[in-house]
């Protein structure tokens, strides 16, 4: 397992700060940019994998609490390394709706992975790498 290293930690973005536009694929043919969301609360959940048990349970209960996210008009965008087909069937299995978007981070560093993470190398999990 490797650790991040207090460099990798140094450009981590303090609370309130706006982040890095990135571009991420949410379909095949689609994609989704931070700034679609500009001026709107976003919340950016990342998990390691589609269909492990731990990820499976982390978004079906973000699922249920979108009601509360609606409230304050803030988007949810769930972002793991999984490619977009992958996403698409576990949406459809877990009755994710489109308010729930599913976007794919490729494997490597991504534009605002390191502001938005704290890491520049894969963006992925810490308890997975």
């Amino acid at each position: 397992m490797s650790e991040t290293t207090t460099s990798e930690r140094t450009s981590i973005l303090q609370a309130g700060t706006p982040a890095p536009d990135f571009v991420l694929r949410s379909t095949p043919d689609q994609k989704v940019a931070l700034s679609d969301f500009r001026g709107r609360p976003v919340i950016l959940a990342f998990y390691p994998a589609d269909w492990s048990p731990v990820c499976s349970d982390q978004m079906a209960l973000y699922q249920e609490v979108l009601p509360e996210f609606e409230r304050f008009d803030a988007e949810l965008l769930g972002l793991s390394v999984d490619g977009v087909w992958s996403h698409l069937a576990f949406a459809k299995d877990r009755k994710l709706t489109s308010r729930c978007s599913l976007t794919s981070s490729p494997r490597g560093p991504w534009p605002g992975a390191t502001a938005c993470t704290g890491r520049t190398k894969e963006p992925v999990s810490g308890r997975c790498s």
